[in-house]
């Protein structure tokens, strides 16, 4: 088995993987839906008329140290004698900014003068290391645990007016604050999932030991959580610049992780009816909350209608309630909710690919207008059976030469911040087999090293890409501000995590 799926990825490199039929992007009006104040009011309805279960699940894996990257080359030309005058400007303003940041404390970094070279590597190697019990040691633990927003006690929650008290909260935390606020079910129960290395396991779990008692009783619910590793059978064997295997010192072949892809299977494990996914890094301070809170109950509510009206179709056809007007009622819901083309569909299999378009796991992908921040794009494209259907597409899925795909990739004008809603069961109450539903000519390849040598890197069809290739997909406008990354730590800068 595990030679066959070596072979397999061989292959892969040998002959690459194909671009995909990209006919346009996706924008307003045309495959981005700006729902009404009306359609929203609907989607909330549906949304509190729920009575399934859902997750909240959260890739959380890795470390955090190219949050922290500037920090590091600043780290090292410390050591190598510079002065802070010498040192990059974002390094520079790192440490002019040091105590607005939730990690300050005058207890630590107090004594340190950062005008000298000494206090600036001091404080650095206080924020990047731990020495016996010194330290935060944020170069090498994951985002999830660390800092992200400082609460001083005069914090007021807008819509309840609210005062909260002064507590420093990870980003984990922050996600359980936003669970009990959406993701809650009729019984008051949060279900969180979060993906995690095995060697930050240990610190998630006890973080939740900590502070699971407080939010509990604070928002009178009941949290329950779960973690999963990535599977190591999802790691891609390297290869050289030509496509041999890459052998490591000791002859033995070198493995990579297979990317956010791997994931899919940690989805696929979880049994609910919808999952909510975010990433560990994009969350905003309480008092800011509340329009990701709205924004994310009208797309649960969005998808709950739109699955409603697919599992109805279903068990119609499945009945044999079928005519000519009921077949092209379906023709035109598919192609309004999802941009599916069947007007090249052959008559006599019509109701065999209405069956097939229809049954298929569905999301609701929240779009917002790219200004700069890096994120798959959406798309239309045409499928191999001559049919359509709108795809997050990273760049490496969009061929270069050809002049039509630039031309889409110019016209684009939003992307998804892994922003998604999924529903992952069948109209009969089944869960779907979300691997079933994966393009495996969808993955990626790239240029990687290793020891010094050059290397070529594969990486498995990507979680809100190819791997939901399948999927029926809806876009769906939302405000910039239910995005709010921290790719670097002068992130935490910003009003939505220092606050005004």
């Amino acid at each position: 088995m595990q030679n066959e799926r070596i072979e397999k990825q061989l292959a892969n490199y040998r002959r690459g993987f194909p671009y995909l039929n990209v006919l346009a992007a996706a924008v307003p009006g045309a495959g981005i839906r700006c729902l009404t104040e009306q359609e929203q009011a609907r989607a909330l309805e549906a949304r509190a008329a729920f009575q399934g279960s859902l997750v909240k699940f959260v890739p959380a894996s890795g470390a955090a140290s190219r949050m922290f990257k500037d920090l590091f080359e600043a780290k090292e030309a410390l050591e190598q004698g510079a002065t802070p005058q010498m040192l990059k400007p974002a390094a520079q303003r790192f440490l002019q900014s040091l105590s607005r940041f939730p990690f300050y404390t005058e207890a630590l970094f107090g004594k340190d003068d950062l005008t000298t070279s000494a206090g600036c590597l001091a404080a650095l190697n206080k924020v990047l290391t731990q020495q016996d019990g010194v330290g935060y040691g944020y170069g090498a633990r994951p985002k999830g645990q660390i800092l992200f927003h400082r609460y001083d006690g005069t914090t007021v929650v807008p819509e309840t007016n609210e005062a909260l008290r002064s507590q420093d909260r990870t980003a984990f935390e922050e996600h359980l604050v936003e669970a009990a606020k959406y993701a809650c079910d009729q019984d008051g129960v949060a279900l969180l999932h979060f993906t995690a290395s095995p060697e930050h396991l240990e610190g998630f779990q006890t973080l939740l030991e900590t502070v699971l008692p407080e939010y509990e009783a604070r928002f009178g619910c009941q949290y329950r959580v779960s973690f999963s590793t990535q599977d190591p059978q999802t790691d891609m064997v390297a290869v050289n610049e030509d496509n041999t295997p890459f052998l490591k010192a000791d002859g033995t072949l070198l493995f990579r992780p297979g990317g956010h892809g791997a994931l899919l299977r940690n989805l696929n494990a979880l049994d609910a009816d919808i999952a909510i996914i975010k990433n560990i890094d994009n969350v905003v301070r309480e008092e800011l909350l509340e329009t990701t809170i709205r924004w994310k109950r009208i797309l649960t509510g969005e998808l709950i209608r739109l699955r409603t009206r697919c599992y109805d179709y279903l068990r119609r056809l499945e009945a044999g309630q079928v005519d000519a007007a009921f077949m092209s009622e379906v023709v035109g819901f598919l192609s309004e909710a999802f941009l599916i083309d069947l007007s090249a569909c052959p008559a006599d299999r019509l109701k065999q690919v209405l069956v097939e378009k229809l049954d298929r796991p569905i999301r609701v992908c929240g779009m917002v207008k790219n200004e700069g921040e890096p994120g798959g794009g959406p798309y239309l494209i045409r499928e191999e059976d001559g049919t359509t259907s709108l795809q997050i597409l990273e760049g490496a899925q969009l061929n270069p030469d050809d002049a039509q795909v630039q031309a889409a990739k110019a016209a684009a004008t939003h992307f998804n911040p892994v922003d998604l809603v999924c529903s992952l069961r069948r109209y009969d109450g089944t869960k779907y087999d979300l691997e079933a539903f994966v393009d495996p000519m969808t993955g990626f390849i790239s240029e990687k090293s290793y020891e010094g040598r050059v290397l070529k890197a594969q990486e498995l069809p990507g979680l809100w890409n190819g791997s939901m290739s399948r999927w029926n997909t809806v876009f769906v406008e939302v405000p910039l501000l239910t995005f709010n990354p921290v790719k670097t730590v002068l992130d935490l800068l910003r009003k939505e995590h220092a606050g005004a």
